[in-house]
């Protein structure tokens, strides 16, 4: 047990003394070394956590007047908060928009990794926590589709669930039954109370504190293997981390977290917080879906049906195939990225531009998941139908032959 020589009054040194304050900071600050050699695009995951403070923040004032159930929740939301609260339409709009900005940061964030291939060389749990926070950050937007229970909020979790009848009594054993399983999940036969108030705990509660829990468990994968680079150089940080220290910082390769890195961060985000306010008062509307503001109606089907833009790609992917084989292909598409770490069968860590048949690869998933965006977007009918369903063969023929291009490369490097 530490030994406590004196009862000093409560001071940073007297929380030092319980709970090595000091320590922490330096393990987590003032002594995480960052290499110097990186770009703005390393300032993504400092984003990320403003984008998700404004989300915690915006979301516990809308909770105060927010109405969980089926009569009242499209009145809370589009009269209530938008007309009747004191800057209620405010608080709406910076929710709205960070829900979907927060997807092209985390698509940003995602094809830097792989560019960059920072995911190799014992940074597999960085790969892996990062694409649970993808996971979670989906559910907890998709959870939040469904609160407004307007026509593409009911329609799309009518849509959603019907997916669970795939899991058939063969798939599971006979462990359960298809209707049983989406009954369950509604509540109901069709989404009602039951279904909205369930979503409505997911997403206040449940889904944020798994965020919470991940986003630690990611930070703490950056601690040991530390972030990559540019060059994909393996930098030795004990070693470089001694000449800064001695007062050599300019051949150093690493610098501070606190505050040499950290400022970029700040100036990065200071730029994106222009960017994201900008949205949220002159062009909120891209994030607020013009269906989602008639009442939700479970007699008269829209038109056409689909998610918000960052699930339109993997919509795109379930959309051209029949409905088991789609679903395969959904599941396959939601959990391929997971295993990139362990497709990728080459031993070098650089960017995309410079490991031959790989870049060609990169540049083809990102053009593929763009198309397949557009395409998820327009109704399923004529060209559009082709289009979609090529993009979605691409898709998966582009993970089947990553190990062998990689393998290729390998051998070339030898």
């Amino acid at each position: 047990m530490a030994k406590f020589r004196k009862a000093f009054p409560f001071t940073k040194k007297w929380l030092d003394d319980r709970l090595a304050i000091s320590t922490l900071e330096r393990v987590l600050s003032t002594e995480y070394w960052i290499p110097k050699n990186i770009n703005f695009l390393w300032a993504m995951g400092m984003v990320l956590a403003i984008l998700f403070g404004i989300l915690l923040i915006s979301g516990i004032f809308l909770l105060m007047y927010y109405k969980p159930d089926t009569k009242l929740a499209f009145d809370s939301v589009n009269y209530t908060i938008m007309t009747e609260v004191q800057y209620g339409w405010l608080w709406r709009h910076m929710h709205g928009v960070a829900a979907s900005v927060v997807f092209l940061i985390i698509y940003i964030h995602m094809f830097t990794g792989i560019y960059y291939g920072s995911y190799k060389k014992g940074r597999e749990m960085i790969w892996i926590s990062g694409m649970l926070l993808f996971v979670t950050f989906s559910a907890e937007a998709f959870s939040g589709y469904m609160l407004p229970w307007g026509q593409m909020s009911y329609w799309a979790g009518m849509v959603i669930t019907n997916l669970f009848e795939g899991f058939s009594p063969d798939v599971l054993g006979g462990a359960l039954n298809a209707p049983g399983l989406v009954e369950w999940i509604r509540g109901d036969f069709v989404p009602g109370d039951a279904f909205l108030t369930r979503f409505f705990a997911l997403h206040v509660l449940i889904i944020p504190l798994a965020i919470l829990g991940i986003i630690v468990l990611h930070f703490g994968a950056l601690r040991i293997p530390h972030v990559n680079n540019q060059d994909g150089e393996e930098i030795d940080f004990d070693a470089e981390s001694k000449k800064y220290l001695a007062g050599d910082t300019k051949n150093a390769k690493v610098i501070r977290f606190k505050w040499d890195f950290l400022s970029k961060d700040i100036f990065v985000v200071g730029v994106f917080m222009v960017f994201y306010f900008y949205l949220v008062f002159y062009h909120y509307e891209f994030a607020l879906d013009p269906v989602n503001f008639d009442p939700a109606n479970g007699l008269k089907t829209p038109p056409h049906i689909y998610p918000e833009w960052y699930f339109l790609w993997s919509y795109e992917i379930l959309r051209p195939f029949p409905k088991d084989p789609g679903l395969l292909a959904f599941i396959f598409a939601q959990g391929i990225f997971f295993m990139l770490p362990f497709l990728d069968r080459s031993p070098n860590v650089a960017p995309a531009s410079r490991r031959g048949l790989f870049k060609i690869w990169f540049w083809v998933l990102l053009i593929d998941m763009i198309v397949l965006s557009v395409m998820g977007k327009v109704p399923p009918i004529g060209v559009f139908t082709k289009i979609g369903f090529v993009a979605a063969i691409v898709f998966i023929a582009l993970w089947v032959i990553l190990p062998i291009i990689t393998l290729i490369e390998k051998k070339i490097k030898e």
